[in-house]
């Protein structure tokens, strides 16, 4: 199997710990100009919500290749045109949910092969919505906004946030330490997009997390 996968030095190592390349021939790309004049049975495209003008750039792939692209920031319909809809599995690529056991993954108008996904090493798929934030990363971004007001307000530090819901909810991390795994940037830009698309006051973003995410823009 041919495979193609652009994205960062961390999401790559990611993609590897998921399924062994030892049957595969795997390419690491650093963007995807030319993309199309290559042949791939799969292309991981793990940023392409970062840039989904890129799209253009997949025009004129051959039709049996699959595109799993990460699709957080952004609504399938709205990025993909009708020529590729049927190619394209979105996906839930932040740092930190790449690599778990289950994939969260979205289609426009056809079923996931749940096979290949499953013989390229996760074990379980949830299928989901093609929403801004998909399920997963919607609920933590929400509760990492919380954290921020409840830091903001003086309640807690960061530490007894963390332990206080590591403790009282059994989440493997507190929000702050799911922070620094996601990135300031990829948590600012879901919480803006979804309050952008859906208009709700509960994705408000707090001051003190708008101020972090300005530093780590401009470093």
């Amino acid at each position: 199997m041919n495979i193609a996968a652009i994205g960062s030095p961390q999401q790559l190592e990611e993609l590897n710990s998921i399924f062994s390349l030892a049957s595969c021939q795997f390419t690491a790309l650093e963007n995807t100009k030319n993309i199309s004049t290559t042949t791939f049975d799969i292309i991981f495209d793990l940023s392409f919500d970062n840039h989904p003008e890129s799209i253009n750039d997949y025009m004129g792939i051959q039709a049996s290749t699959i595109l799993f692209l990460s699709a957080v920031k952004i609504q399938l319909h709205q990025a993909i045109p009708k020529v590729l809809q049927a190619q394209v599995i979105g996906i839930n690529a932040l740092p930190g949910f790449l690599s778990r056991p289950l994939l969260e993954a979205c289609t426009l108008n056809s079923a996931i092969d749940t096979n290949l996904l499953k013989s390229l090493g996760w074990q379980s798929i949830q299928r989901v919505e093609s929403r801004i934030g998909m399920v997963s990363a919607r609920i933590i971004c929400m509760i990492i906004n919380e954290a921020y007001f409840t830091l903001q307000e003086g309640t807690a530090n960061r530490a007894d946030i963390d332990k206080g819901m590591k403790l009282g909810t059994a989440y493997p991390h507190g929000p702050f330490e799911w922070c620094d795994k996601i990135g300031i940037i990829n948590v600012y830009e879901i919480l803006h997009a979804m309050a952008l698309d859906t208009h709700d006051e509960r994705y408000k973003i707090c001051s003190l997390l708008k101020t972090e995410y300005l530093i780590a823009t401009s470093n």
